[in-house]
């Protein structure tokens, strides 16, 4: 299928009285998407990361180029669940709709390590971050969504890379521990936390219709996530991908499609490659069960937090 040809410069609609809400903001696909969005007249942007002084830097390249945009950072460690619930008690304390939530954020074939909570650290950070993020800013999602002419849309960044996943999907049962493995057992990490990202996205579409719930994967692009990588990871993506990364421009276009564009030209809790090209699943990603037991499994963990 062809490419939608989708220009953020000329193709974002006018965003006058939306709320949007980037996770990692502070650099690569976060902070590209945050000086798009700000180019077309948002009502607020808010944006989170963990690193302050990048926050400030972004903040005035936004002024500067859009002296008039009300932007918001929101110190946030997706790897600490206190802290995601603190960054959407500041958000919530401060805004009363929300338009977009991008859930940009993520780390790649991160070594074994636990996050602040004990779950599985790339689990834990491209996931379960997310999904909390998402539970305590539904209801605003949702009253949003009521009012008139609304378009709600939630983007959760995802890859192919999903594919890398364990054998089961989702190792439900050791999610609590690093799950070592041999050579590659980063980008098995990885996958599996990608799979969770793309299943999850379905169902929030199918049990909150009136939110447009998509993940999206930006293609292979040099960012930090893959620039942190250790040499034979990092050696591993070029060699996988030679001829095929893009520009960071280019690899933040998926999501900005799927973030603004016209709600025809989507499919509610579809899986999208760039840009705006229904996504290759296998057979996991595909799954309505899996998808269930991980909704279910996150709202028993995420229980504690209201």
């Amino acid at each position: 299928m062809t490419s939608v040809a989708f220009n953020p410069q000329n193709d974002i609609p006018n965003l006058a009285g939306k709320v949007i809400f980037v996770t990692g903001g502070t650099a690569g696909l976060g902070k590209e998407s945050v000086l798009q969005f700000a180019k077309h007249h948002p009502s607020q942007i808010f944006f989170s990361g963990r690193n302050a002084k990048s926050a400030a830097a972004v903040i005035s390249e936004v002024q500067a180029v859009e002296p008039n945009t009300k932007i918001t950072f929101l110190e946030c460690d997706l790897a600490s669940l206190a802290s995601v619930a603190q960054a959407s008690k500041q958000f919530t304390s401060q805004c009363s709709r929300l338009d977009i939530l991008l859930c940009n954020a993520g780390i790649v074939a991160h070594p074994p390590a636990l996050t602040k909570d004990g779950y599985e650290m790339q689990f834990g950070t491209n996931h379960l971050g997310h999904a909390l993020l998402i539970k305590l800013l539904l209801p605003t999602l949702l009253r949003t969504a009521d009012q008139p002419d609304a378009d709600v849309r939630v983007v959760s960044n995802a890859s192919l890379a999903f594919k890398a996943h364990p054998s089961k999907g989702i190792d439900f049962a050791n999610l609590r521990t690093t799950q070592e493995s041999a050579v590659l057992g980063g980008w098995i990490r990885y996958g599996q936390s990608k799979l969770a990202n793309i299943l999850y996205a379905s169902e929030i579409a199918r049990r909150y219709p009136s939110i447009t719930s998509t993940s999206v994967h930006p293609g292979v692009i040099n960012t930090g996530g893959v620039g942190g990588l250790g040499f034979w990871s990092k050696a591993f993506v070029f060699i996988a991908n030679v001829g095929k990364m893009v520009t960071l421009e280019q690899g933040a276009r998926n999501q900005l499609w799927a973030a603004t564009a016209g709600k025809d030209q989507i499919t509610n809790g579809g899986f999208y490659e760039p840009v705006g090209v229904p996504g290759t699943h296998d057979k996991l990603s595909n799954d309505e069960n899996l998808a269930r037991e991980l909704w279910e499994w996150t709202q028993k963990e995420l229980e504690p937090y209201k």
